[in-house]
């Protein structure tokens, strides 16, 4: 290519200017997606945390129930604050809250497990056919929950008093919260003896287990004696253990005569 003079030259690079031709092209063509960008970046702001979910305050479910129980000064306020008290689940499925039944005065206090489906409808313990059979049971040796005489009188609660979502066990925590609210039970009621029929009362007053074990054999619980026996819902379903339980019955008689 022959040699541009200067008037030619200056031509051309005014004719590219036209054109938009203003930058500078290299002898060799530019990969521009293999190229880095260079280009100064503004700092990018650190996301600010989140701000901290609010502590849910944690309640001890025992504790409330110590504090219900031992401000109720009478049977009918402790009624009220167990029918108020809302941090046990089995609560949510039941119909009514069973208090207790038979006479406040009574030398004999019978505590149970559960309502059951009876119960729960009634709204008093030990209706059902279980409960038929305590009362010809305790009849035998002269006590009914509907006598006015406290010498010949029961009065009956269980420990949980909301029916067990398919009549299940009581688990030991649900127990646990129950205890305070029992306990003040007794209390009120201060009978002379206490007699636990089944396991979940056994462990709530003594914290043990194993009720055919446990039946007929004295002990003491909260400064009373206790006697265990077997439940009524066993008996119909082992009707042979009614011997055992006939003994029980006799035995409880002869420490009320024992007692005056």
């Amino acid at each position: 290519m022959d040699a541009l003079d200067g008037p030619t030259a200056l031509a051309l690079l005014e004719w590219q200017v036209e054109m938009g031709v203003t930058d500078v092209i290299g002898e060799a063509s530019l990969d521009r997606y293999a190229l880095t960008d260079t280009r100064p970046t503004a700092p990018t702001k650190a996301k600010a945390a989140p701000p901290p979910e609010p502590m849910m305050e944690q309640v001890d479910p025992v504790a409330v129930a110590k504090i219900a129980a031992n401000n109720a000064p009478s049977l009918d306020a402790l009624a009220e604050a167990l029918a108020a008290y809302d941090h046990c689940e089995m609560k949510k499925g039941a119909k009514r809250t069973v208090f207790a039944d038979g006479n406040p005065q009574a030398r004999v206090m019978i505590i149970g497990e559960a309502p059951g489906r009876d119960e729960d409808i009634e709204g008093r313990p030990f209706v059902g056919r279980a409960g038929q059979l305590l009362d010809r049971m305790f009849a035998a040796i002269g006590l009914s929950r509907t006598s006015p005489d406290p010498a010949t009188s029961l009065y009956i609660t269980n420990v949980m008093p909301w029916r067990p979502p398919n009549n299940r066990d009581p688990e030991p925590a649900e127990v646990a919260m129950m205890q305070p609210f029992l306990a003040r039970h007794v209390e009120l009621i201060a009978p002379d003896l206490l007699v636990v029929m089944g396991n979940t009362p056994l462990f709530a007053l003594t914290g043990g287990r194993g009720i055919t074990r446990a039946r007929g054999n004295w002990a003491q619980a909260w400064g009373k004696p206790l006697l265990p026996m077997l439940h009524p819902a066993y008996l119909l379903r082992n009707p042979g253990a009614k011997r055992e339980a006939w003994a029980d019955l006799l035995a409880l008689q002869a420490r009320l005569k024992e007692l005056g």
